[in-house]
């Protein structure tokens, strides 16, 4: 009679922890969200081989260019994410979504002047921000044995860049502003109904200090730059390879923008896939040794494409293979936010996490520009990001395995 007692309410269990219906459909919209304003967000780097021969851009300034929207989204995730954790996303989603319209169409009558098209570049940053916006938003609707699946599906919305590098060059052949149209309807739609349907979890807590305040706690958290030096590496890898591979491409292999730009939407597309992948594992098994897996496979195919093969087969693999290791890691460091982090510092860790991520992936656009330019080969950048992923895996195994789950 006793055990019957004690049994009875294990059944129940698995029926409460299950997600409601709201939770797909904010996962959904979410995931859509992240991946219009991450074309947006990414306008400028399919495009900026056309823009070098126009302005008459060295290698550098090419990559400034591409280099600067990152920077700016990256950074602003940080108000972003903390702003979403005192307003919601219900608010925050269409609101960051319709303020993209306008530096996207802004780039319109900017394409002849290359300060125009920096400050238009920093005003379009801001579609890099809605990262912070969506991982607090499926956070709160998913429950943690399920969240990291439901995080990694969230961040195939970074498939936006591969859209961005297969799509924008081929609908600017049927004419220069129409990928600057079409985004923006997009995006206007997208505004609208996120406005309807986007929904904050009724049980969100919903911080009461100030946006410093909580900015200043999240900073202190000792995992806050602990995850943000390991998704520095593999977010920041995605992000600098999305927006500096055509441009790799088009100069080594010499192919032309259309070609270069499916190339690269192919590792996006790579990225994308095994992002859930890295959150799915992660709740199988401690995320900080998905983690250390994903970056040894990086790092060992970063050398691999340090001796410059030929594309065809080993330069396509290592490539493609190096993505895969990336976007398995940033699947799994989220999975590891999600579990660490109290509920109401989701949105500001996420911030801080994403902006760190974000700005991994400014720098390496910029020194792989400077490298070219001095030594005219790719060989140096690629060793530098090898020696990076190599210390992220070592930190991952070494230190954050005894980061207990659902600490």
């Amino acid at each position: 009679m006793d055990t019957s007692v004690k049994q009875s309410p294990e059944p129940p269990a698995p029926a409460a922890a299950a997600p409601p219906a709201a939770a797909y459909r904010n996962l959904l919209l979410a995931t859509v969200g992240f991946a219009l304003t991450f074309w947006a967000w990414n306008l400028i780097a399919p495009m900026s081989g056309d823009y070098k021969d126009r302005l008459g851009l060295s290698s550098f300034q090419q990559s400034f260019l591409v280099a600067v929207p990152v920077l700016v989204g990256s950074l602003g995730r940080i108000p972003v994410g903390a702003l979403t954790d005192k307003y919601g996303a219900k608010l925050m989603f269409p609101l960051v979504s319709a303020l993209t319209i306008v530096p996207v169409l802004l780039l319109i009558p900017a394409k002849n002047s290359y300060g125009a098209m920096l400050a238009v570049g920093f005003l379009l940053g801001l579609g890099g921000t809605t990262f912070a916006i969506g991982v607090p938003l499926v956070n709160s609707w998913f429950p943690p044995a399920k969240r990291g699946f439901a995080l990694g599906v969230f961040g195939m919305g970074m498939g936006g860049v591969a859209l961005s590098g297969y799509f924008t060059p081929r609908i600017a052949k049927h004419g220069d502003n129409l990928p600057f149209l079409v985004v923006a309807g997009a995006l206007v739609v997208y505004a609208l109904v996120a406005a309807v349907l986007v929904s904050d979890h009724p049980g969100r807590k919903i911080p009461t200090d100030t946006l410093a305040h909580r900015l200043g706690e999240a900073g202190k958290l000792r995992v806050t730059w602990e995850l943000s030096a390991l998704y520095a590496i593999g977010f920041g890898g995605i992000v600098a390879f999305g927006v500096y591979l055509p441009t790799y491409l088009k100069t080594w292999y010499e192919m032309s923008p259309t070609e270069a730009g499916t190339k690269a939407a192919g590792f996006a597309l790579v990225t994308v896939v095994f992002r859930p992948i890295g959150g799915w594992l992660s709740d199988r098994i401690h995320p900080a040794l998905v983690t250390a897996g994903g970056l040894l496979l990086a790092a060992l195919m970063a050398i691999v494409q340090a001796f410059e093969p030929p594309l065809n087969p080993v330069g396509t693999i290592a490539l493609l293979a190096m993505a895969a290791g990336l976007g398995t890691a940033s699947g799994s460091v989220f999975a590891l936010v999600s579990q660490v982090t109290p509920q109401p510092k989701v949105g500001s860790v996420t911030g801080i996490v994403g902006a760190m991520g974000g700005l991994g992936g400014f720098v390496p656009p910029l020194v792989m520009g400077a490298i070219y330019s001095a030594k005219s080969s790719y060989a140096i950048g690629f060793m530098l990001l090898s020696d990076l992923a190599l210390a992220g895996c070592v930190y991952a195994y070494g230190r954050m395995r005894t980061i207990q789950r659902d600490g």
